[in-house]
């Protein structure tokens, strides 16, 4: 396959940034929360987006492939911190083990967000979330997410604003636990940072080596976070903000590389 750019598309979120990091723009009067990437069809199983946010975002949780009802899909993902303000912080996953029945009631009275760990977070952390973590997003946060390509959302607790709440799905499918700690790591750990059921990404520092080569050879997805990379045949070229799809690893140029991410399906 020939590669290409994808084309970008911005999405008004009541939790966005009117003032976006460069390389975006937001166009004047909006608050874009979403930059993403349609999935295209060599890649379809595999979602990239931008967050960009000044409020928090919904407590919410989502379903897995076998917990999903006809009609839903589910949705695994993960988060790479690209900035952060100072307080910044993920609610991910209780406390403490909590019942249905604790979630459901915390969820009603607005109590939830004590029972949530609210872990910070800072540039180079990376979050991994499996289906059923119950999340939250703070405020004063950058991040890149890759997921399953899915929307299948349940709301429990949107701090009064007037968006449908989803507490029967929700509570069918979350769980009560504490986060796993094997679910966090930083891109100091090294350039794998999610080799998991349905995606791998990694972060690649210039050129990519012989291993990661090889871990890549059907097509990816190529998100450059700083300099540029370019198809070897001259049919496409990214840099930072943009997105390739390309048909192996070993079709694409990094000579003016500098930071990349790159994902494909498990």
């Amino acid at each position: 396959m020939t590669a290409r750019q994808l084309p970008t598309k911005m999405v008004e979120k009541v939790w966005g940034r009117d003032t976006l990091p460069a390389p975006f723009v937001a166009p004047a009067g909006t608050r874009i929360g979403e930059i993403w990437f349609e999935p295209p069809p060599e890649v379809p199983q595999v979602l990239v987006k931008y967050l960009f946010t000044s409020e928090k975002l919904s407590v919410q949780v989502h379903p897995s492939d076998a917990t999903a009802l006809a009609g839903e899909a589910g949705k695994e993902e993960c988060w790479l911190v690209l900035d952060a303000e100072p307080d910044a912080r993920l609610a991910i996953g209780f406390t403490r083990d909590v019942t249905p029945a604790e979630i459901e009631a915390a969820a009603q009275d607005g109590t939830i967000e004590a029972l949530l760990e609210w872990h910070p977070a800072r540039p180079g952390d990376l979050f991994y979330l499996p289906a059923g973590t119950v999340h939250a997003i703070g405020p004063g946060l950058a991040l890149v997410e890759v997921q399953q390509t899915s929307e299948t959302t349940f709301r429990l607790y949107d701090y009064g604003r007037p968006r449908e709440l989803h507490l029967e799905r929700a509570l069918a499918v979350a769980s009560g636990a504490p986060y796993g700690a094997e679910n966090k790591r930083s891109i100091a750990a090294g350039q794998v940072l999610v080799d998991g059921p349905h995606f791998r990404l990694d972060r690649v520092e210039g050129a990519p080596d012989a291993a990661t080569l090889a871990a890549y050879p059907g097509a990816l997805l190529v998100l450059p976070l700083e300099g540029e990379v370019a198809a070897r045949d001259g049919s496409a070229l990214a840099g930072a903000g943009e997105c390739l799809v390309a048909g192996g690893l070993g079709s694409l140029d990094f000579s003016a590389a500098k930071v990349t991410l790159l994902t494909r399906a498990a």
